[in-house]
């Protein structure tokens, strides 16, 4: 997935052929949101909660990409037990980009209002609700407590955006 079959490395030295090199697929991408914005951490869970229906061999080979990129942590759990996939500092790093993605896809793109909220609430909140959001992403996949903010959650903020515009 990323760069060259031999090197690992980009084929050029640009930062942005560097990052589409890792995140250019669509299913990449999917995949991360999914782990950032739903509590999907299980490759069933992922498969099943997959609005787009990602087909199973797309999302093992994904998953697989993700962590030789550096991207996902996978936690194998044992004989019987199911993996668990984590995403790593990089990917945390990426909210700002996909508030950004998502932004420019509602404004372009025809979508449905309950699934556009939670990108106007994201864009809305700016860095601030970012980097409270990659706290809460920090603490959740990496082990590291949040600050207290004293409000809500981002991803409580989201779902109530969510559902006040689903009803």
């Amino acid at each position: 997935m990323t760069g060259t079959p031999r090197t690992g490395m980009p084929r050029s030295g640009c930062a942005i052929n560097a990052a589409i090199e890792v995140l250019g697929d669509r299913w990449s991408v999917i995949v991360l949101r999914d782990l950032m914005f739903g509590e999907n951490r299980h490759f069933r869970t992922l498969q099943r909660a997959s609005m787009e229906g990602i087909a199973s061999n797309i999302l093992a080979a994904r998953l697989r990409d993700l962590v030789a990129a550096g991207l996902l942590t996978r936690e194998d759990a044992g004989s019987g037990k199911r993996a668990a996939y984590s995403l790593t500092e990089s990917a945390i790093q990426l909210v700002p980009v996909l508030a950004e993605l998502g932004w420019w896809g509602l404004n372009h793109q025809p979508t449905s209002e309950p699934l556009r909220i939670r990108a106007q609430v994201l864009y809305a909140g700016g860095r601030p609700l970012w980097e409270d959001f990659m706290n809460e992403l920090r603490e959740e996949h990496l082990g590291i407590p949040a600050p207290d903010t004293g409000r809500p959650t981002v991803r409580e903020q989201l779902e109530r955006a969510y559902a006040s515009a689903k009803a």
